[in-house]
């Protein structure tokens, strides 16, 4: 079974570049693939499958990263962070049908329309969904192709994740809406797959990770 990571990161606010980067998703992309090897060439990011997103709901942001390959914590910049890694496979191991779990993702939930409609009324490529357009979005990820069926939902509208390529000036915006609940496990294996390779779009921008843990018995 394939390893994976989970490194919890609490930025100092008093630091430069980690206010930077929590204002930026592109930023802190590039300094989360600053701790994996730079020989892994094109697609880095899925080579080390590299995911992450940044938690707001205690008192300071914490960033939660996801990977393949352990990151190198020493490669942080000095005074940026606090930060432990844990390994993840034994939580990938344990899972099994029927099982109960909460779980958290922060989503680019999107919709895209049709050739048609594109051509005849200028629509974009993508369109971001909120409500209860994003709900059924998430039920949809969730039930058809993740291995989970859902049991409770409840959606949190956040901030646009957003950010300046440097290649070639080209702005990021990746709407996203936060999705937590409790689940029952359909489909172990196409849930693992789903954990390791993330959901839905912005993947390299702080969208698509999703996390689970065992649900109280006593769970309404």
């Amino acid at each position: 079974m394939t390893k994976l990571w989970l490194t919890r990161i609490q930025p100092h606010l008093h630091h430069r570049q980690a206010r930077r980067d929590l204002s930026s998703a592109v930023a802190l992309h590039h300094s989360l693939m600053q701790l994996f090897p730079d020989h892994l060439g094109d697609q880095a990011r899925r080579k080390a499958g590299v995911l992450f997103r940044t938690e707001d709901t205690g008192p300071t942001p914490v960033i939660l990263l996801q990977s393949h390959l352990r990151p190198d914590l020493d490669k942080l910049p000095t005074g940026y962070a606090t930060a432990a890694t844990k390994e993840l496979t034994p939580l990938l191991e344990a899972l099994r049908p029927g099982l109960a779990v909460r779980y958290r993702i922060t989503a680019n939930a999107v919709r895209k329309p049709g050739h048609t409609t594109r051509a005849a009324t200028g629509a974009p490529a993508v369109i971001p969904l909120t409500g209860a357009d994003a709900d059924h979005w998430w039920q949809r990820q969730a039930e058809e192709h993740s291995g989970l069926h859902l049991t409770t939902a409840h959606s949190t509208p956040l901030d646009t994740a957003r950010g300046e390529r440097a290649q070639d000036k080209r702005r990021i915006t990746h709407a996203r809406t936060r999705f937590d609940g409790i689940a029952h496990i359909k489909d172990t294996e196409l849930l693992r797959q789903r954990i390791l390779d993330g959901i839905g779009r912005g993947k390299a921008y702080g969208c698509g990770l999703l996390t689970l843990a065992p649900a109280s018995r006593h769970t309404p």
